[in-house]
């Protein structure tokens, strides 16, 4: 034998031997199910409908829910768009100080006499003319009346129903002037013409029909931005007050 070493015997390449290949030993090949490491209870689960997979509820999918476990999300309540009013609510300042102070000048002329007013007294005299009863309560309470109903259009507090009186006491006047000389004096004299009544009249119930605005007391009532049914009864009930005093007073 040489002293030479030994040259290496070369590996056989792949597949050269096929007897070769088939008796390596076959540790690293999977040879059944149970070298994946399969249990076959969490086979059977996932086989019935069970899911384990991801919580993301788009890729969930939808199981049937049973009775009674499933609650309903309470809604969001919408939150209403900001309305922009513009001018609308300077102009029915301007309406209700306007009317609010010209009944309250009227008021504190029968009441005090002031600015050449008539005073208690002459009003009390003026109503008795007019064919009323009570004349002396109807006297205080109609002064005070027109002095308070005034109040509240300018503070634009309780507005509806101070507007509404404005109306009562609008309408009674109108009729008072029509019985002192009969027929539509429209155009007549300023004692005894109407167009100033029907003017304060109107605007009266344009401010129980529009609300008072925003720059009010009220202005964060529902009357004030979205009047609607309350306004018309507080106008209802302005002209069958002021129809009823001048029908079943006199």
């Amino acid at each position: 034998m040489s002293d030479k070493a030994k040259d290496p015997v070369p590996e056989p390449a792949p597949y050269e031997n096929p007897t070769l290949e088939l008796n390596r030993p076959r540790s690293s090949m999977l040879e059944s199910d149970d070298d994946l490491d399969l249990d076959q209870r969490s086979f059977e689960s996932r086989s019935a409908g069970a899911y384990d997979g991801p919580t993301d509820p788009i890729h969930r999918p939808e199981m049937p829910v049973a009775p009674g476990s499933y609650e309903e999300p309470e809604p969001v309540a919408a939150v209403p768009p900001k309305v922009r009013r513009g001018t609308l609510d300077l102009g029915l300042l301007i309406l209700r100080l306007a009317v609010g102070g010209i009944m309250i000048v009227h008021g504190l002329q029968k009441l005090t006499g002031w600015w050449d007013g008539p005073g208690l007294d002459g009003f009390e005299a003026l109503v008795e003319g007019a064919g009323y009863r009570y004349s002396e309560i109807l006297a205080i309470v109609g002064a005070i009346g027109e002095v308070a109903a005034g109040t509240l259009l300018v503070l634009g507090l309780l507005t509806p129903l101070a507007a509404a009186a404005v109306v009562a006491i609008m309408i009674n006047a109108v009729l008072f002037k029509h019985h002192l000389e009969p027929g539509l004096q429209y155009f007549a004299a300023e004692q005894s013409g109407v167009e100033f009544e029907i003017l304060l009249g109107a605007a009266a119930v344009a401010i129980v029909l529009t609300g008072p605005g925003r720059i009010a007391v009220d202005g964060a009532r529902g009357w004030a931005t979205r009047p609607f049914i309350g306004s018309f009864v507080a106008l209802l009930l302005g002209v069958a007050g002021g129809v009823c005093l001048w029908l079943f007073v006199r």
